[in-house]
């Protein structure tokens, strides 16, 4: 099936990543990218890529992930990057063009035929959460490894772990209604939370040698970016903003006022500063 089939298993994510959040993705990526991109490199460690392996970018998004994975596979690798959301993917082919080495695909990796055995390592930075059957696409996914061949990705602890997104969304929740929370292990950036349905899905698909390493960081929430630049990021990007998108446009104000207030005591000189959490996935394909 094509990205855009409304008939595929994971139709309303492609629906979500190229109707509403891809643009806006786009418009931040270069904030986003000093937000995260920290994190990526810990599993791109983690994974231990190194000179000369092919690795596979799932959920490369703009292309930042994949531009990293480049620079450490150098001239002899080779790296491919997937994603269902073609505004994103168009800014990532800007950003790698001329680079021979990197392949961008617009397709579903749960579904997608990969050519068997490959890729020596299987990467994603935050883009694996949303599959609607996880086992699957990590079966599918595998297919992709050669024998041996290592997984790393790193994903978000549950929301209560991550001030940086919790803390705007409470604030909102003075003013507006909050939708009612996906159920547990629902795609979304938390369907990763638990450490042992994480283990349990990846051992599902084959994958041996399973590890969570727990991160806890700070980090700069909108890049680095004032604290009213950083309010508007948070009230586009995130649950805050999913809630705001539900909500009567004209809360806008009063949710902006109250996230603000709520960031001024983690506003610094050099932007907002707040603590995050994420896990970051090893395994092996036997």
């Amino acid at each position: 099936m094509t990205p855009g089939d409304p008939g595929g298993p994971n139709a309303e994510q492609v629906r979500y990543w190229n109707e509403v959040a891809g643009q806006k993705w786009v418009a931040r990526q270069a904030l986003l990218d000093v937000q995260i991109g920290p994190l990526g490199l810990r599993a791109i460690d983690a994974g231990a890529i190194a000179p000369g392996e092919h690795v596979l970018d799932v959920g490369c998004g703009c292309g930042d992930s994949t531009l990293a994975l480049a620079g450490r596979v150098g001239a002899a690798g080779r790296v491919t990057g997937i994603d269902v959301s073609a505004v994103m993917l168009a800014r990532a082919r800007e950003r790698t063009a001329g680079l021979v080495r990197v392949e961008l695909l617009h397709a579903d990796a749960q579904t997608h035929p990969f050519p068997a055995a490959r890729h020596d390592v299987l990467f994603s930075r935050f883009g694996v959460m949303f599959f609607t059957d996880p086992t699957a696409a990590f079966t599918n996914l595998a297919t992709a490894l050669r024998p041996g061949g290592r997984l790393a990705f790193v994903c978000w602890q549950a929301l209560e772990r991550n001030p940086w997104l919790q803390v705007p969304l409470e604030a909102a929740a003075h003013h507006i209604a909050l939708p009612t929370p996906p159920g547990p292990g629902a795609p979304g950036p938390f369907a990763f939370a638990d450490p042992g349905r994480v283990r349990g899905l990846l051992a599902a698909a084959g994958f041996r040698d399973i590890a969570l390493a727990p991160v806890d960081d700070v980090l700069a929430v909108g890049g680095g970016a004032n604290l009213d630049a950083t309010v508007e990021f948070l009230l586009q990007i995130g649950p805050a903003g999913a809630a705001l998108r539900e909500a009567d446009p004209a809360a806008y104000p009063a949710v902006a006022a109250a996230v603000r207030e709520a960031l001024a005591p983690f506003a610094g000189p050099a932007g907002v500063h707040m603590p995050a959490a994420a896990w970051i996935v090893t395994a092996r394909r036997p």
